[in-house]
């Protein structure tokens, strides 16, 4: 009896150890930059640091997963390095969804007027720049 218990724990405990390193197969990655307007760098970090839930919850619900938002100054200027792993299989889809939903809507006026787009991807009227994969390594 004292053997199985400790069978079911040890098989538990390496279940649970294991669930951490266990990513979906058809992982895609992107990373993409932008601007960031000097005179709105502390009210960007400052939405940032108190993200609101339904815009997190949102972009857990479209499959996207390890996101991170990086700064960078270079001269004078200030660039915005984004990184996310999709993890669906309607990206497109998905990203209609986050459209869709009042709450990004309104979070995205927020932090809109803060960036600033590289000049290529203003004159398609959009924020972020994608960039191209070169490297990648677990």
């Amino acid at each position: 009896m004292k053997k199985n218990i400790i069978t079911i724990f040890l098989i538990g405990f390496l279940l649970v150890a294991c669930k951490e390193h266990i990513k979906p197969a058809h992982i895609k990655r992107f990373g993409s930059v932008t601007g960031l307007k000097a005179e709105k760098l502390n009210y960007y970090k400052q939405l940032h640091a108190k993200a609101w839930p339904s815009v997190l919850k949102k972009i857990k619900e479209c499959n996207i997963r390890n996101y991170s938002i990086y700064l960078q100054k270079i001269g004078n200027d200030y660039y915005l390095f984004s990184y996310f792993e999709y993890t669906g299989t309607d990206f497109d889809g998905d990203m209609k969804k986050m459209a869709a939903d009042p709450n990004t809507q309104q979070w995205w006026k927020e932090t809109d007027p803060c960036q600033q787009p590289l000049p290529e991807t203003a004159a398609k009227k959009q924020i972020w720049t994608a960039m191209e994969e070169v490297f990648h390594a677990d």
